[in-house]
């Protein structure tokens, strides 16, 4: 297979309930991909009466509090590879009061693994109901624009009747699904524990486990594609660093060159830009890559931009598209309408004033009011004058000086704000614009 997605990295979370397996599944993709080193694994054996076993949710449970605890709390990122394709996976936490670390996670990675533990379900009542914190990440996952979901029904070794409890467990989540307006890519039973459906197709070599005859969790993901829905748009660009840069047989006339990561589109030399917010114009003279290659390139990938003439550009300005001839275009606002994941520890209350972080664009924005609030498990909207820890809302944000913005739905990169304290620099808050 050939597609170019296979040629970049997948970046997916797990998300789910609090023991439904979620680090041992990343631990057994871990383990039978290679990805851990034996004497790493002889940390984590354990005997049983079956002889040597391990116990995968400890290669994954980093923080001694979550190992004591038992949960999962920040998210930790692991990389493993098959022939065909590297992998990134966050460990996203399940409990409510983690929904903050979640929606971190979730709001750059290109596809979700919902963990959906069978046996905590009534798996043989065929109008069962699903657990609430299922409904709230795969709401979440909605909200935040997760390009791929993929449900994994787990556990389904230690119910009496796997295939029922697939059948039964699959309905309901298909009917969730289609009520809710949530689109899933993939469904698949699996056991984290025993390793079935997980990276090999089927149970110990029977092929159509379940009644499921379709790929295997892993087959799943390396098919799935990247965020690359934003190449073919008009160019964004934020400049995060400016190279005084003199090997002139690299970059003509030994001009600077903007290093930063393509958010919309695609710069190719010979395309005329704007610089933001000053409005001067240039013409893309070189593109090079993250390696010095001189090639075009597209949304998602570093590249290093040399003008055909020295304007005045620093870090956090933006280079855009000087004609659109492709929609959606940024456009300069002051006025938000937004979505608040709420993360510090004192409420969002209107006439604060915190730094925005937009791109790499520092700038004051003031709380105007708390529209309402959302209720995490069903995303209705509640009355409410503030928002507080780990809630989510509809807040107005007024910007000191104007960004260029898209709204969230058209691009994860120019719809999205980090809100910082004055005082204490801590994050404070991740924005969605509408």
């Amino acid at each position: 297979m050939h597609n170019e997605h296979l040629f970049s990295a997948l970046k997916f979370i797990t998300c789910g309930s609090v023991d439904d397996g979620k680090s041992t599944l990343i631990g057994r993709l871990l383990v039978d991909t290679k990805a851990v080193l034996q004497d790493h694994l002889a940390g984590v054996q354990r005997s049983s009466p079956n002889g040597q076993e391990y116990d995968l949710a400890l290669l994954t449970d980093g923080l001694s509090a979550e190992r004591e605890q038992g949960i999962t709390i920040d998210v930790a990122y692991r990389y493993f590879s098959t022939e065909s394709r590297k992998f990134i996976i966050g460990d996203a936490p399940g409990h409510e009061q983690y929904t903050r670390n979640m929606v971190t996670a979730a709001s750059s990675a290109d596809a979700a693994v919902v963990l959906v533990d069978a046996i905590k379900l009534d798996w043989d009542d065929p109008d069962l109901q699903l657990l609430p914190q299922t409904r709230r990440h795969a709401l979440l996952l909605k909200l935040l624009r997760v390009p791929s979901i993929v449900i994994a029904i787990n556990k389904l070794d230690a119910v009496a009747d796997p295939a029922q409890a697939y059948r039964n467990i699959s309905a309901a989540l298909a009917k969730f699904a289609s009520q809710a307006g949530i689109t899933v890519t993939a469904m698949v039973p699996i056991s984290a524990l025993k390793g079935w459906n997980v990276v090999d197709s089927g149970n110990n070599g029977q092929f159509g486990w379940c009644g499921y005859t379709g790929p295997s969790l892993l087959g799943i993901l390396q098919d799935l594609p990247v965020s690359a829905d934003e190449t073919d748009v008009s160019l964004s660009f934020p400049v995060q660093w400016v190279e005084k840069f003199h090997d002139s047989h690299v970059t003509s006339q030994g001009r600077r060159v903007l290093w930063g990561r393509v958010a919309l589109g695609t710069v190719t030399p010979g395309q005329s830009v704007r610089v933001f917010p000053s409005g001067q114009t240039a013409v893309v003279s070189q593109v090079l890559s993250a390696t010095r290659q001189l090639q075009p390139q597209a949304a998602g990938h570093s590249a290093g931009i040399v003008l055909d003439r020295e304007v005045d550009v620093s870090r956090g300005d933006w280079l855009l598209a000087a004609t659109a001839s492709k929609s959606p275009v940024p456009e300069d606002q002051r006025q938000l309408g937004t979505t608040v994941a709420w993360m510090d520890d004192e409420p969002l209350v209107p006439g604060r004033v915190y730094w925005a972080l937009h791109g790499h664009r520092w700038v004051k924005v003031k709380v105007q009011r708390v529209v309402h609030r959302l209720d995490v498990n069903t995303l209705a909207e509640e009355e409410a004058d503030e928002l507080a820890p780990n809630a989510i809302g509809q807040v107005t944000l007024t910007l000191q000086e104007p960004l260029p913005i898209l709204p969230f739905a058209q691009s994860r990169v120019l719809g999205a704000m980090v809100l910082v304290d004055t005082a204490s620099h801590k994050t404070a808050g991740a924005v969605m614009v509408h």
